[in-house]
């Protein structure tokens, strides 16, 4: 049952990494600047951070094969928009659709891990989860270059889409609802008892779900896991999903598929590294310098790639990031660890949330940055990398000076 969601997630991953090899072919088709293209890669992620509340809501009421079944049929009419349309407004509707429909792609997998593999075993699956979902990132490598220099970037859409309703099938035969009694525990639904059974006799209202979300924002620790986790995640995607084929293509010209070539070695070290560190999660005592250190060296690798010293040495850093970015699998189980049983399954809702919101911010704000270089004659990928790397030193700095979890 994991592995048919896992489908699901891999095919989010597909889509939200999609820019960086479309990105020339949009760019030339539209008459897309560097903003353009980061609103058309955030359209995605705006969607599908926005709308993580309510699939956390959804997951909590309806179970998680309800709720994916429901939302994941959006991926494949928002690829046939894109794939149809001359206008790039109808394009970004798309690009919406698409995203809301993936909204609860890994949010399900987190709630399903938490509910159903004991808590020791967390951090490990989530991580080899993480790994497996990034194979979504190895179709949008050379498979989708070729692709789309044998016919354009609408077959990609088509393609995608197709793999869409494979991966709902999928979900559809293999994954079943829990059919244990629900239990609550002060009030909320336990995300250790089972959530997802029909024959639930006392379920949340939706009021009821939304103080439980509400309550989170009360807690003070809160505020410092949003702020790494609105960083952290965003960072990998906006180079992986959105300027790794235009600095490879425009800065030192690079061929669509070569660029696609490059971008499989990214993911692929991109999915080696989150089960490696889940492997080797520290417990509660040392996690979190693990993670302060994690993010302060990937905002060291973003400051090395600024200047564009040469191509190889920047693809060799794009590899290295990837690997160090890893790390960032330890978010959820310090999550699962910040927060009581019975308040697990919105906590990290509301953490994924943050994870795709920031990852929107992160794409418009460094496609203004890199708009506004561009109309001053200065280096926009310069730009774009300095203001992720002065981002996740935000982040981190926040994380680390904002009241830690209670310890426990």
């Amino acid at each position: 049952m994991l592995l048919a969601l896992t489908g699901g997630f891999a095919l989010s991953q597909a889509y939200r990494t999609v820019a960086a090899i479309m990105a020339p072919q949009l760019q030339a088709e539209f008459g897309l600047g560097p903003q353009a293209l980061g609103v058309f890669a955030g359209t995605f992620h705006l969607a599908f951070g926005a709308l993580q509340l309510l699939m956390g809501i959804g997951i909590d009421l309806y179970g998680v094969r309800r709720t994916v079944l429901v939302a994941f049929p959006l991926t494949i009419v928002g690829s046939a928009l894109s794939a149809y349309t001359d206008r790039f407004g109808v394009l970004l509707v798309g690009q919406a659709l698409i995203g809301i429909g993936c909204a609860p792609a890994f949010l399900v997998c987190t709630v399903f891990i938490a509910q159903r593999f004991p808590a020791a075993r967390y951090a490990s699956v989530s991580g080899l989860v993480l790994g497996l979902g990034g194979m979504g990132m190895l179709v949008t490598g050379t498979p989708l270059a070729w692709l789309i220099e044998m016919g354009t970037w609408r077959s990609g859409f088509v393609a995608l889409g197709v793999l869409s309703a494979v991966a709902w099938l999928a979900i559809a035969h293999f994954v079943r609802e829990r059919e244990a009694p629900s239990t609550r525990v002060d009030g909320e639904r336990s995300t250790t008892a089972a959530t997802d059974s029909p024959q639930d006799t006392e379920r949340e209202s939706l009021g009821q779900a939304l103080r439980g979300f509400a309550s989170l924002f009360a807690m003070p620790h809160t505020w410092g896991i949003l702020a790494l986790a609105t960083v952290s995640y965003a960072a990998f995607v906006s180079l992986r999903g959105l300027w790794l084929g235009p600095l490879l293509v425009d800065r030192y010209g690079f061929s669509l598929v070569a660029s696609g070539n490059v971008a499989i070695a990214v993911s692929v070290a991109s999915m080696i590294s989150p089960p490696l560190f889940g492997r080797l999660d520290p417990g509660r005592a040392t996690r979190r310098r693990w993670l302060l250190g994690g993010t302060l060296g990937c905002a060291a690798l973003f400051v090395l790639l600024a200047p564009g010293f040469n191509a190889w040495f920047d693809v060799a850093i794009s590899i290295a990031f990837s690997l160090l970015f890893g790390y960032g699998v330890l978010q959820y189980p310090d999550v699962r660890d910040a927060y009581p049983a019975s308040m697990t399954g919105r906590a990290l809702s509301l953490f994924t949330m943050a994870l795709f919101l920031g990852v929107a911010l992160m794409q418009w704000l460094t496609g203004a940055v890199a708009s506004f270089a561009v109309a001053r004659g200065w280096p926009p990928f310069t730009a774009a990398f300095a203001t992720i790397a002065l981002m996740l030193g935000t982040g981190a700095w926040l994380f680390a000076r904002l009241p830690q979890p209670p310890k426990g």
